[in-house]
């Protein structure tokens, strides 16, 4: 089983920036990739970005592209999502996810508790 922490949410203005951390552990010897996934009140759940141990990416959502950037530090089991350039559509509860080599984005295997990001206009 793997475990993922969310870290960092909270309430920021437009145009104003935050980060996020996920921070994993237990059985990450099985996870091939780590990203996020928000959701906004009275939408689905949706990928924002992802990046894979094997070097493959990082992907991004095209809402978020330019705007947000995902890194990792193997060292710490930990990815983290610099988001840049807030507007109210971002404003969600943002998911860490995990998956194995054999999962796809479209079910990862693994789900944090997620973490508020409001932004206030």
């Amino acid at each position: 089983q793997v475990r993922l922490v969310e870290s960092g949410g909270g309430l920021v203005q437009a145009g104003g920036s935050l980060r996020l951390s996920c921070a994993a552990s237990g059985s990450i010897f099985s996870i091939n990739a780590m990203g996020w996934f928000r959701q906004a009140p009275g939408k689905e759940r949706g990928f924002v970005a992802g990046i894979s141990r094997s070097g493959d990416g990082p992907y991004y959502a095209d809402s978020v592209k330019g705007r947000f950037t995902i890194s990792r530090d193997a060292a710490k089991n930990t990815v983290y999502l610099q988001l840049n350039s807030l507007n109210s559509e971002d404003t969600a509860v943002y998911y860490c996810a995990a998956k194995k080599l054999s999962s796809s984005w479209s079910r990862p295997d693994y789900w944090g508790q997620g973490t508020q990001v409001t932004v206030s206009s």
